[in-house]
C-alpha cells in the first residue's frame, strides 16, 4: 500500500465527494418531492394522472439508471435539447428516485387507517387539511426505514456518474487507476469515502427510527 499516494491524492477524493454528494442529495430533494406528489395522487386515485404515475414508476423501476443517464444526456441533444452532466446526473436520480420514495410514501399512507381521516373531517377539516395535517405526518413516519434506505440507494447510486463524465469519487479512481496504476490504493480510498458519506446517514436513519418508535409514532 503506498500511503504517500493516499495522502497526495486524498483532496482529489475530497472534491469528488462534494460534488457526489451534493448532486446526489439535490436529486433526491426532487425524488421526495416527487415521490410524494405520486404517493397522494395514487393513494386518492385521481383519474387520468393515477395511470399516468402508475406508469411512470413502472417505466423507472425497470429501466437502470445508467441507461436513463445515457438517454438524458446523449439523446436529449439529438432532438436539440441542451444538456449538462451536472443537471442530467441531477434529474437521472430525482426520475429514478421518484418512483421508490412513491412506493416507499404509498405504503406508508395505506397503513393508515380510513377512520383517521373520518375523524379528521367530521372535526371540520375538509380532505387537503385532513391529508396534510393528520395522515400524512403518521404516513412520513412509518416509512422511515424504507425511506433512509431509499436514501442510501440512490447515493450509491451516483456510482454510475462516471459514465456521463462527472468527475465523481467513481470518475476519479478509475481515472487515477489508468494514469497510475494504483488499484488498491484508488479502490481503498473509493470505499473509505463511500462510507464517509453513507455512514452517518446510516447511523442518522437508525437514530430517526428509534425516536419516532419511542415516542409511539406509527403505533
Amino acid at each position: 500500500m503506498d500511503w504517500n499516494f493516499i495522502y497526495r491524492n486524498l483532496p482529489l477524493f475530497g472534491k469528488a465527494a462534494l460534488l457526489t454528494v451534493k448532486i446526489g442529495m439535490a436529486g433526491i430533494i426532487l425524488a421526495i418531492l416527487l415521490g410524494l406528489i405520486c404517493a397522494v395522487i395514487r393513494h386518492l386515485r385521481i383519474p387520468v394522472l393515477r395511470e399516468i404515475t402508475s406508469f411512470y414508476i413502472e417505466v423507472s423501476r425497470n429501466t437502470p439508471l445508467l441507461v436513463q443517464l445515457f438517454f438524458l444526456y446523449y439523446g436529449l441533444p439529438k432532438i436539440g435539447v441542451p444538456t449538462d452532466a451536472g443537471i442530467c446526473g441531477m434529474a437521472g436520480i430525482a426520475f429514478l428516485g421518484g418512483s421508490y420514495m412513491s412506493e416507499t410514501f404509498r405504503s406508508g399512507l395505506e397503513s393508515i387507517e380510513s377512520v383517521q381521516t373520518e375523524s379528521a373531517l367530521s372535526l371540520g377539516m375538509n380532505r387537503f387539511e385532513a391529508m396534510c395535517y393528520v395522515v400524512l405526518p403518521q404516513a412520513v413516519s412509518v416509512s422511515v426505514p424504507a425511506f433512509m434506505a431509499n436514501i442510501i440507494f440512490l447515493l450509491k447510486e451516483t456510482s454510475v456518474f462516471s459514465a456521463i463524465s462527472l468527475m465523481d469519487l467513481m470518475f476519479t479512481a478509475k481515472d487515477l487507476i489508468g494514469l497510475y496504476y494504483k488499484t488498491t490504493e484508488s479502490l481503498f480510498m473509493l470505499v473509505v469515502f463511500y462510507l464517509l458519506i453513507l455512514l452517518p446517514i446510516s447511523l442518522l436513519g437508525s437514530l430517526l427510527e428509534r425516536r419516532m418508535r419511542y415516542a409511539g409514532f406509527g403505533d
